[in-house]
């Protein structure tokens, strides 16, 4: 077994990605979206139990971590998954995996 000083650098901006999309609340909002689908809070809202106030704080949350990307159109914000950074973080770590194993 070897000792770890260093977190390698394929997973250093993924810890945020992992936690975010750890809940499962936060898992519940991203499988709202339908491939390439923009969602309002609102919209958000009506999938789910949580109150606004919550579904709000989950949205921040994932936004934070790059998982949802967004857009302000007039009064609305519209979110929607930022696949390309979310599939950047899993091949990070599959490639360290697959080239360490």
């Amino acid at each position: 077994m070897k000792e770890i000083s260093n977190i390698p650098a394929e997973f250093k901006d993924t810890a945020a990605i992992f936690i975010a999309m750890g809940d499962e609340h936060r898992q519940r909002i991203l499988l709202a979206f339908d491939k390439g689908e923009k969602l309002n809070i609102l919209q958000i809202v009506s999938t789910t139990t949580l109150s606004r106030t919550a579904v709000t704080h989950h949205l921040k949350v994932l936004h934070n971590a790059r998982v949802l990307d967004s857009e302000k159109v007039g009064k609305e914000v519209y979110f929607w998954i930022n696949r390309s950074a979310v599939i950047e973080a899993l091949q990070n770590v599959l490639t360290y995996i697959q080239n360490e194993t």
